[in-house]
């Protein structure tokens, strides 16, 4: 597994081993069944949301079309994580080459970030249907989306590459001992032997900059909303503009406050105990709530599923 280098006892590690989900024998198969259950509804509520949009006539919008996208990014999220944490429940040898990692490291930021931004654009899109109506059809048309939905994917994939680069541009680590159950940054750069200042620094300010800057965005619109809403002399009127945004805004709470508190912090204050929770709540949890939120929360979502039914 290991190739010396010289004298000076450094190594090269070629693959990692992950700490895994749990280490009780007891506990793998509920944790497996469990586990594997949420992928199932991830998937088909994700896959569900994409298939009733393309379907429903009334739901060719632009907000629809981000949906189908967030939908889109939360299968291939997920998917980037599970599928091997559940081989690693099950499985005697938890292990994993330097370069799956690395690439499961690469699509797993790669797609929290566009998640992120895909949050910041739907509120954007919210904004101005709420408060630009009259120019809603203009600013939002198809071209200008799908523009938007290119800037996201694009700006996630840079941001993942120079993270991923930076954390694997030499193999060269203490143990190859992962304390956490799939490659996520931090703990691999909790074994590395580099010098991290110039990661912690791109973490704050690249990804930071993404996470914080779409956040900002996100913030600001529905500070606009509101104001908006208080000059809406109809209550019925405020009520559904109100319902259009409560999915939408559920969704960017359940996503945000894990990822920030995550990533948006030293790496010396790591730790396995606290962040255990919530990776497993933003890498499996999320992408299984954000279809259960738009089916529950969205009447023309909840409409169309009546439909489909019948």
């Amino acid at each position: 597994m290991f190739e010396n280098l010289d004298r000076s006892n450094k190594t090269y590690i070629t693959e990692f081993i992950l700490s895994g989900l749990t280490t009780h024998a007891k506990l793998q198969i509920p944790f497996f069944l469990l586990y594997l259950l949420v992928y199932v509804i991830t998937f088909l509520g994700n896959t569900t949301i994409i298939a009733l949009i393309r379907m429903t006539p009334g739901l060719q919008t632009p907000m629809y079309f981000f949906l189908i996208n967030l939908s889109f990014v939360d299968i291939l999220y997920s998917s980037t994580i599970t599928p091997n944490s559940l081989a690693n429940i099950i499985s005697v040898d938890k292990t994993i080459s330097i370069t799956g990692c690395a690439t499961q490291m690469f699509f797993f930021i790669a797609l929290a970030s566009s998640e992120g931004m895909l949050l910041a654009v739907m509120a954007y899109d919210r904004f101005v249907a709420i408060c630009k109506p009259l120019n809603y059809s203009l600013i939002m048309n198809n071209l200008q989306c799908l523009k938007f939905v290119c800037t996201v994917y694009t700006a996630g994939f840079i941001n993942s590459l120079i993270h991923t680069y930076c954390a694997f541009r030499v193999p060269l680590f203490c143990s190859r001992q992962v304390n956490h159950f799939y490659c996520d940054i931090i703990p691999i750069l909790k074994l590395s032997r580099q010098d991290m200042f110039l990661n912690e620094v791109l973490m704050f300010i690249v990804a930071g900059s993404i996470e914080v800057g779409s956040l900002l965005c996100i913030v600001i619109s529905y500070t606009w909303i509101l104001f908006n809403l208080f000059k809406i002399s109809s209550v019925k009127h405020r009520h559904k503009c109100l319902s259009t945004c409560a999915s939408h805004f559920t969704c960017v709470a359940v996503f945000y406050f894990p990822v920030l508190f995550t990533y948006l912090r030293p790496t010396s204050s790591y730790s396995m105990n606290e962040d255990w929770v919530v990776s497993i709540f933003y890498t499996v949890i999320i992408p299984m709530l954000n279809p259960i939120i738009y089916s529950l929360r969205n009447k023309d979502v909840k409409d169309a599923l009546k439909k489909a039914r019948m």
